[in-house]
């Protein structure tokens, strides 16, 4: 479905413009109209990780005149696996900063705007309204909303990419012209259904491959050329190495862009997502639930001295996948997927009449375990208070994080 270009042409290319934008200039699609238009565009990236990594730079690269970030985070080691508008050097700064940098290293005739907060129900709209078009980046689903209902509002199109693992979905939702995020996925899935890249992993080039796309689809609607994903969602397998496109279409029952829309203001997405109270750009949280204890990392290491040393006795269950517990364990653990507490199957392979306590990468799956051990009858659970990442920090600040 063709769409007009959506940002008029700028001022005539420079010389040096010219030079560099070549390539671009040479197809017939493009030209120096369509170059002007690029470099008259504003395009902001949400995120400056995985996929931001990949959109940031080519849209740099390709002469968008004005590219804008937002991103509350800094870069972690464990970011550099992937995010590739990052370097070693990197690590501790913000994340806006330092794709601001590889961004005017990539081309320096292109202005970059840092929005360094948390993109928020309270200054989505004022962000979102400086520019043309957003590239979604977003690794949560609080945030994906607050997105799609802020550019439905301003009437800008959403360029969406989500990945997991060896798959990634790639759509531009723009409502007018077809269907918006929640017509497609008009709820989300219940907290920690499904996992993030962070317990679950993710295949780093997968980043490359749909953030290009996404900035493919950023070029055309720009210029006006060709077919857009509006209506389309692309799935790919990057393990197939397949991409397949679904139909998808507007729900005229849309509570954001339908014919009678139920939502006509920013709402609270953590709250909606069923995460009250939950930073939208964290991995994991700390839960707490009736019926279990909380220990903390250092109280943890002294019942271990204590285990050790014949005075105390008690189980320490580590409730992550086996790639968690290969970045970084507590000694002394002992493995019981998740899964086996929700289906009433990890009890009987626990002691009875010996105190158990769980832990997790932050506390959240294992505050869940404990619940329901807690749940089944047992009076001796306890939950580790910040899980593994709280063990790093507190006790032993040599081991990895992820």
């Amino acid at each position: 479905m063709a769409i007009p270009p959506l940002v008029v042409p700028g001022p005539e290319l420079t010389t040096e413009q010219k030079a560099r934008y070549a390539r671009h200039i040479l197809l017939p699609e493009i030209g120096v109209e369509g170059q002007r238009r690029l470099a008259n565009a504003r395009v902001l990236v949400v995120g400056a990780g995985g996929l931001g990594s990949p959109a940031l730079m080519y849209l740099a690269a390709a002469g968008v005149g004005t590219i804008g970030v937002v991103d509350d985070d800094v870069v972690d080691a464990s970011n550099l696996q992937r995010q590739v508008v990052h370097g070693v050097a990197d690590v501790g700064r913000a994340k806006t900063e330092s794709a601001a940098e590889t961004v005017a290293a990539i081309n320096p005739l292109v202005t970059v705007v840092r929005h360094d907060v948390r993109l928020t129900s309270e200054n989505a709209l004022d962000i979102l309204a400086g520019y043309d078009l957003v590239v979604d980046g977003a690794d949560n689903f609080p945030t994906r909303y607050l997105v799609n209902d802020a550019c439905v509002f301003l009437g800008r199109p959403h360029v969406w990419g989500s990945i997991y693992r060896f798959d990634g979905q790639v759509s531009v939702w723009f409502a007018g012209h077809g269907p918006c995020y929640r017509c497609v996925f008009p709820d989300p899935p219940p907290p920690d259904a499904v996992p993030s890249c962070a317990t679950g992993g993710v295949l780093g080039v997968l980043c490359a491959a749909v953030g290009s796309v996404q900035v493919a689809e950023a070029i055309k609607l720009i210029v006006g050329q060709g077919d857009p994903l509006v209506g389309r969602l692309l799935v790919h397998d990057a393990l197939r190495q397949t991409w397949d496109s679904l139909t998808v279409r507007a729900d005229p029952d849309c509570p954001v862009c339908g014919e009678s829309p139920t939502v006509t203001a920013l709402v609270d997405y953590e709250q909606f997502c069923g995460m009250p109270g939950a930073s939208s750009t964290s991995d994991d949280h700390e839960g707490a639930g009736p019926g279990f204890a909380d220990v903390s990392a250092t109280e943890l290491a002294r019942m271990l001295q204590e285990r050790d040393s014949g005075q105390r006795t008690f189980e320490l269950v580590d409730v992550r996948e086996p790639g968690e517990r290969a970045v970084v364990s507590i000694p002394g653990a002992r493995a019981v997927h998740l899964d086996r507490f929700r289906d009433g199957t990890a009890d009987r392979d626990l002691p009875s009449g010996i105190p158990v306590v769980l832990m997790c990468k932050s506390g959240v799956r294992s505050a869940e375990a404990a619940g329901l051990l807690a749940a089944s009858g047992r009076s001796d659970v306890a939950n580790l208070s910040g899980g593994v990442l709280a063990w790093v920090h507190d006790v032993d600040p040599s081991l990895p994080v992820y």
